[in-house]
């Protein structure tokens, strides 16, 4: 299957370790110039290094995406240093805590909105304008199956989750006719290697494998995966390069959904 993504400018953002190195890893395994953006330089730094030994071509820049003045010169240095964008993977997100509702105050909110859904739509409002001057562009935003299908915790990040799906269908309306293509992937437990990190510890803390940790996690937490199994970053990557590629010029305002069979709803 012929991508079409050789020497396109891509920028990933949270890409120094986990889904977002994965997903830098695998455009530039497909020939294209890759921006990887993370808050720390020596940790994007080491993760460029990674990807250019397998023959990558890459770039790092650092820049907190919660901070608006950041994200604007971010967007310019890659413009100064390639001329354009052609595709945005907005990977960055997260939350700080685990937290039952009664819990979370309102600077928690505050915090994942701004990592979730104001970087995201920061930095989408600062690459169109060169996306519709090309008339090309492809916008993929990570969300989560916690965005469809919401744990009873951490309902802040469940909600901002949720707000990126929606924000993508928005946009995907708004931009079609500049050849701008939006979508959403939002992956289900996916065994990075800061999950191993944290699987392993726990093995050892319990004195059993760090199997019978994720065989256990699985059955409390994830009980619909089907495949009854983690997916891998690079699962992840796959759908996001596909996305992005001359293979799915058709598909805009979609939220593909890589997680195992895990949500219940059509």
């Amino acid at each position: 299957m012929k991508l079409g993504l050789k020497e396109k400018v891509v920028l990933v953002t949270g890409a120094s370790r986990g889904i977002g190195k994965a997903i830098a890893a695998a455009f530039a395994a497909e020939g294209s110039f890759v921006v990887l953006n993370a808050r720390h330089q020596m940790e994007l730094e080491q993760a460029a290094q990674e990807i250019q030994q397998q023959g990558g071509q890459v770039l790092a820049l650092a820049a907190d995406v919660t901070k608006a003045n950041e994200v604007q010169q971010l967007v310019k240095q890659v413009l100064a240093h390639f001329g354009t964008i052609h595709v945005l993977v907005n990977n960055a997100g997260g939350a700080d805590r685990l937290a039952p509702f009664e819990e979370i105050s309102d600077e928690d909110w505050i915090n994942t909105f701004q990592l979730n859904v104001l970087s995201t739509v920061r930095l989408i409002r600062a690459v169109v304008p060169s996306m519709q001057q090309q008339k090309w562009g492809r916008i993929i935003n990570i969300s989560s199956e916690s965005g469809i299908q919401p744990d009873p915790f951490m309902p802040h990040y469940n909600a901002a989750k949720a707000a990126i799906i929606n924000l993508t269908k928005s946009l995907s309306k708004a931009y079609a006719r500049d050849g701008i293509l939006v979508n959403t992937v939002s992956p289900a437990f996916i065994k990075t290697p800061l999950v191993e990190q944290i699987f392993a510890a726990q093995a050892q803390e319990q004195g059993i494998t760090p199997l019978e940790i994720e065989q256990a996690f699985l059955r409390q937490n994830r009980p619909h995966i089907e495949l009854a199994r983690p997916g891998t970053a690079e699962e992840v990557a796959s759908a996001v390069v596909y996305l992005a590629s001359e293979a799915a010029s058709f598909i805009t305002g979609t939220n593909l959904r890589v997680d195992g069979g895990s949500v219940a709803s059509v």
